[in-house]
């Protein structure tokens, strides 16, 4: 049986625009007022929109860039290179598995394709990643948007997975940015001649922390991760969006006589192993964070790296746990799995009174 349906339907605003009532977030029923974001700075804006941006910028500057999309140029904010680049950017539909092919397909002719899929989606593609990109070697930029907990959407959704179906690929490079000056200068990085293979940024839904954002390009040392503060009793390991979290955690470590050391690292892989080697020759204790499973993910490789290494520190992974998480807001969700600061404030002093 075939049945066409019409999407909207019901609703005569929807019906007329359904690409801006898909996900519109709180509106008002009778005038259709979209409510904008409460985001935690008025002025911070979202991850998606950064990306956006920045694609573009780099866009101008390297003549090798393409965007590829399937069908969520406006949810991703491709649309801005798809209306200022219409012959470099491509909406290819809802065809995951042909948006990494053509990518791998434009790669081989020496483009720079920036791939952008949502993290769940991404997983629809998944034979696609290691065949056609990553056993090539191609040069293709993975942009996971929507990595970790999305929100009212519900574990359909929810970026979960991303950072452990990523990292076990060979050749892949897979990173994920505390904020949106990190994704801007990855997205940079990414792009360069040099790096000539598969590499993979993952980032939140929603609104970062940096209203002061558009800065000039600076390269990160692939691999490597940064201290962003000193510390004497524990270690806290973050990666992506949960080093926000973690510096919250942080001053409130400090203000019960706590002293935590923050890393964030920026790589899932390669791993910074100079920084962990320092994390572990110092901190007896040491707390990873991550908005990823904690089977398989970012945690699960610190204590990989432990074992082959030879160390004995107590690690307590926090991230999400082995079940599949339901709806509820994002602040509601960081605060079931642990992972918001008043979590890992709870871990680092659970883990210190034993």
């Amino acid at each position: 049986m075939h049945v066409i349906t019409q999407k909207g339907k019901g609703f005569k605003l929807a019906e007329l625009n359904q690409t801006k009532y898909h996900a519109p977030g709180t509106f008002d029923k009778e005038t259709g007022e979209i409510y904008s974001c409460d985001c935690p700075l008025d002025k911070a804006p979202k991850f998606q929109n950064v990306f956006g941006e920045t694609l573009v910028e780099l866009a101008e500057q390297n003549e090798k860039i393409v965007g590829i999309t399937p069908a969520m140029p406006t949810g991703c904010s491709m649309n801005l290179m798809l209306k200022q680049m219409p012959d470099r950017a491509f909406d290819v539909g809802i065809a995951e598995q042909h948006a990494v092919t053509f990518s791998a397909g434009l790669a081989t002719q020496g483009m720079v394709p920036f791939c952008n899929i949502y993290s769940t989606f991404m997983q629809r593609a998944y034979d696609q990643v290691i065949h056609d990109v990553a056993i090539q070697n191609l040069h293709v930029v993975f942009c996971l948007d929507r990595g970790g907990l999305v929100g009212e959407d519900g574990p359909t959704h929810h970026g979960a997975f991303d950072i452990a179906y990523m990292r076990l690929i060979p050749n892949m490079i897979v990173s994920a940015p505390m904020d949106e000056i990190e994704l801007r200068n990855l997205m940079y990085t990414a792009q360069l001649t040099e790096v000539g293979k598969p590499f993979s940024i993952r980032y939140p839904r929603g609104c970062g922390s940096k209203p002061n954002w558009k800065v000039p390009f600076e390269k990160v040392e692939i691999g490597k991760g940064r201290k962003l503060s000193e510390g004497s009793d524990v270690a806290i390991l973050s990666i992506g969006k949960t080093g926000v979290f973690a510096q919250r955690a942080v001053k409130s470590l400090a203000n019960k006589n706590i002293s935590a050391a923050h890393y964030d690292l920026r790589f899932i892989k390669p791993l910074d192993t100079e920084l962990l080697k320092e994390v572990f020759e110092n901190f007896p204790n040491i707390i990873t964070v991550e908005d990823g499973t904690i089977r398989g993910g970012f945690g699960s490789s610190v204590v990989e790296f432990m074992a082959e290494n030879g160390y004995a520190s107590k690690i307590k992974i926090l991230g999400i746990p082995d079940r599949f998480i339901e709806h509820g807001t994002p602040e509601d969700l960081y605060k079931e799995c642990g992972i918001d600061a008043k979590g890992i404030t709870n871990a680092v002093e659970e883990m210190l009174s034993n």
